[in-house]
């Protein structure tokens, strides 16, 4: 995504209405996120492709519900918020909200030797182990870190440089051979460490990128072909994500969202099964679509996804992965579009990993026409936005061991803390966010937070727990995908409540 900025046009489409606040649908839907025992074991290894699936090394099927975490491809050469928090939280915190995955942007500056990784915060212990490391270097403790939590890694090569996207896959400035010898020194760097599951080519292919023209100066299909063949001869297990572009026979869409051509014009590559299509979408606060003002919207969303990308999943194609999709959440269509896409996006509980791949943009507070997960402080969730997402999230990955989140063996003690704040009240009703965090010396599997209401206030919607009340009284209890939390990390959840006015209680915390 051009964060500034983002130029796109038409398309057509459809998608059920939520309420806002629905992805912040209570408790049971986040508890659902596939509590098979199965399921929750799988992501070892390497990843394949089988029709519209992804399978790890074992024949498992592993759904991406992941997170874009930028920077890398900017400036400063290195992921924003390091300015401000130390990497492993940030990483153990994705962790904790139940994404399994990170996508990370990079630009080819960061194989100069003259590029230097700025705005790094080193006081007071934070990002210790990064100083003094270049870009790549910096790159491999977060990868190192990642799948010591149980993350994967999707290494996205955003831009040519720093200075903004570009609509083909090579400028005057990088050709192509640059950027295919850059693809192969990434797949080759991280050869053997499987947190690194694969590669997304160039992002957001735009006009005069073409799908299936034959140009090679313009065909961006023949050009993902040449760039995902170079990769899979130095790292043959490597994934293959290939976005889509932006016109198609004279439909155009969003930037890297169109992919009508693949039905005619497939990706082929040297090693079968590691091709995975990657579209991107998004909401009015990054563009205008005609479908937007559509009289039937939201209604037409489906339709228009099957279009451009959705056909590709229905009919097992290929596995389909919406690597960017995100929105400020401050119009009403937006929330309709939000709660419509991940609709469409196949509930976990209901469809486990057979079902659509996402990462959404983005982590950082920061992107201009999307804002983030967290907010401005880089630290507080956007419980409302991280909400709206809580039914398509999925187990994570089994990790690599070592320091891992910084959770400790056996022996240790088992405790916690939970820290109540109230977000916004208006009299009527109000919204609170709970954070738990390990106290103790080893990792926690579960947690459980209780309090009392010192008046009548009853919970109306619960996200990234469950809850039961009684009279004044509320346990809240982990969802599925963030009980396990590392010894100094922590986990969050969030609720609504009427009415408001009601204060701060006193809460307890009990590990286990």
């Amino acid at each position: 995504m051009s964060r500034s900025l983002r130029r796109m046009l038409c398309g057509l489409a459809a998608a059920l209405l939520i309420p806002l606040g629905a992805g912040a649908q209570t408790a049971h839907a986040a508890d659902a996120v596939v509590a098979d025992a199965v399921a929750a074991e799988a992501g070892a290894g390497y990843w394949h492709t089988s029709g519209r699936q992804i399978l790890d090394a074992a024949g498992q099927p592993v759904r991406v519900a992941g997170i874009n975490w930028f920077g890398f491809e900017t400036g400063n050469y290195v992921v924003h918020g390091l300015w401000s928090r130390d990497y492993k939280s940030m990483i153990d915190q994705m962790r904790s909200l139940g994404y399994n995955t990170i996508r990370i942007p990079y630009s080819d500056d960061i194989f100069k030797s003259t590029t230097v990784p700025n705005s790094i915060d080193f006081s007071s212990g934070k990002n210790a182990d990064l100083q003094g490391l270049n870009s790549l270097q910096i790159l491999d403790r977060l990868v190192s870190y990642a799948g010591q939590d149980g993350l994967k890694v999707i290494l996205d090569r955003h831009r040519p440089d720093a200075g903004g996207q570009s609509a083909l896959w090579y400028t005057a400035a990088v050709p192509e051979s640059t950027w295919i010898t850059n693809l192969k020194a990434l797949a080759t760097r991280y050869k053997g460490q499987d947190t690194v599951v694969g590669i997304d080519l160039h992002n957001e292919p735009h006009d005069p990128a073409c799908w299936g023209c034959g140009d090679t100066a313009t065909d961006w299909r023949l050009a993902a072909q040449r760039a995902g063949n170079a990769v899979l001869s130095v790292n043959p297990a490597l994934l293959i994500f290939v976005e889509g572009v932006q016109s198609f026979n004279g439909v155009s869409g969003w930037w890297g969202g169109n992919l009508m051509g693949v039905g005619q014009y497939p990706v082929q590559l040297d090693v079968a099964n590691r091709v995975v299509y990657s579209a991107h979408d998004y909401a009015t606060s990054v563009a205008q679509q005609s479908w937007f003002s559509d009289p039937t919207f939201p209604a037409n969303m489906p339709g228009i996804w099957d279009k451009y990308w959705g056909y590709i999943f229905k009919q097992n194609i290929a596995p389909v992965w919406v690597g960017e999709f995100g929105t400020t959440l401050q119009s009403t269509v937006d929330q309709k579009w939000l709660a419509a896409l991940v609709s469409y996006l196949r509930p976990t509980s209901t469809y486990g990993a057979d079902s659509f791949h996402w990462t959404f943009w983005s982590w950082n507070p920061n992107s201009g026409d999307t804002g983030g997960i967290l907010k401005d402080d880089w630290q507080t969730v956007d419980t409302v936005k991280d909400g709206y997402l809580t039914s398509v999230k999925a187990p994570g990955f089994p990790g690599t061991g070592g320091s891992g989140g910084g959770g400790g063996g056996g022996g240790g003690t088992a405790t916690c803390a939970a820290a109540y704040t109230v977000s916004s009240d208006w009299g009527g009703g109000f919204n609170a966010e709970v954070k738990v965090t390990n106290t103790g010396t080893t990792a926690i599997g579960s947690w459980k937070v209780t309090w009392t209401f010192g008046g009548a206030q009853q919970i109306t919607s619960m996200w990234n727990a469950s809850y039961t009340q009684s009279g004044a009284g509320v346990t809240a209890v982990n969802a599925s995908h963030n009980g396990a939390v590392p010894a100094g990390g922590s986990a969050s959840f969030g609720f609504g409540g009427a009415p408001g006015g009601g204060g701060v209680p006193s809460v307890t915390c009990t590990a286990a």
